[in-house]
Formats: C-alpha cells, sequence, structure tokens
C-alpha cells in the first residue's frame, strides 16, 4: 500500500509542478486493451520541451459465463523523452507499474503459472521497466502511437484450487522479467 501511495504522490506532484500548466495534454485509448473488454483511458501531460508524463489507468471488472476471468485494476505512470517534439515521432520512457489482480480459468500462458486453467490466482503486482515508443500524426488533434518496454514485477498472489471455490492452496511471491507494457493507442491532442 506504500507502493501506491508514493505512486500518487509522485503523480501529484508532476502535476502541480508550474511547467505543467499551459502544455499540451493528450486523452488515449489502448486498443489492444480495448480487445480484452478492459476498460482504459490514459492521460498524458506536458512537462517541458520534450518531456511528457503519460498516466494509463485500466480496470477489467467482468467474470465471463465459463468461469473465465481476467479481473485487474492497474496504473503505469511513464516519464517519456521525446526525440523529436513531445507527442511526435520516437521517444523512451521509464514506467513503473502496480496491479491487482484476481484471474483464473484462463489459457496456459501466463507469467504467474502454467497451471492457470485449474487454479484462480488473486494478488498484486508492482515493478518497473523502460520502453520505446512511436506516435504518428493522422489529423490535427488525431494521432496513433505504438509501444512496448521491457522491465521486472514482483508479483504476490494466493493460489485457488477453482475460478468460485475452495480455500488458499498456498501464498507465493514471483520475480518476472520481460514485457512489461504494449500498445498500440488512439491519441486526442487537447490544446
Amino acid at each position: 500500500m506504500k507502493k501506491l501511495r508514493l505512486i500518487f504522490i509522485f503523480l501529484f506532484a508532476c502535476c502541480v509542478m508550474p511547467e505543467a500548466y499551459a502544455q499540451k495534454v493528450a486523452v488515449k485509448s489502448n486498443l489492444l486493451y480495448d480487445a480484452t473488454a478492459t476498460f482504459n483511458l490514459g492521460v498524458e501531460f506536458g512537462l517541458a520541451r520534450k518531456w511528457t508524463l503519460d498516466v494509463p489507468v485500466n480496470l477489467n471488472p467482468w467474470k465471463f459465463n465459463d468461469g473465465m476471468r481476467l479481473r485487474h485494476w492497474g496504473v503505469q505512470p511513464e516519464v517519456r523523452y521525446w526525440f523529436c517534439e513531445r507527442f511526435r515521432r520516437t521517444f523512451i520512457g521509464l514506467h513503473a507499474h502496480y496491479a491487482d489482480f484476481n484471474v483464473g480459468n484462463f489459457p496456459d500462458w501466463s507469467f504467474i503459472s502454467e497451471n492457470m486453467k485449474q487454479n484462480r490466482y488473486e494478488g498484486y503486482l508492482y515493478g518497473a521497466g523502460i520502453s520505446v515508443g512511436h506516435a504518428w500524426i493522422l489529423k490535427k488533434r488525431w494521432g496513433i502511437e505504438a509501444t512496448i518496454g521491457l522491465g521486472y514485477a514482483r508479483i504476490v498472489y494466493d493460489k485457488y484450487p477453482c475460478a468460485e471455490c475452495g480455500s488458499r492452496l498456498k501464498s507465493d511471491t514471483r520475480n518476472y522479467f520481460g514485457p512489461t507494457k504494449v500498445g498500440i493507442s488512439l491519441i486526442y491532442l487537447i490544446k
């Protein structure tokens, strides 16, 4: 919980910096999250001529008929340096992430376990990573952005025998290194 508070304090501090006012702001939606029925909204603030702060938030509250669930909420703030000017062309970023999750009866390709189909996992994760991306302008205020990132996540979870029933089988932690960010986002620029 302390880590979550630190993330929000950092975001608040960045948002109230004098340079942040009267800068460009972008609102975005990650189309890959949309494909998984996950609500998501990102806001990116201009901090300086080549620097921005991107703050995407996502939520998936659904439980499907077959018991499959990918319930989660997460936030992944990222400071970006743009090589051209902000919101245009290529950038590199440094991101942090935090998420709570409750997943189960899911295909066996997860970073938590090879046995996602028979079990349910509930917990949280936190970590950081680096990313690279590119933004294309479609019209005056519209654009598309692609990004990919690698990093670390500490995963703390409880394992249950099935999606709806049973007592906890075990509590565990896992260290994950690998892809931590991927996105193809539709962007609207607010000046």
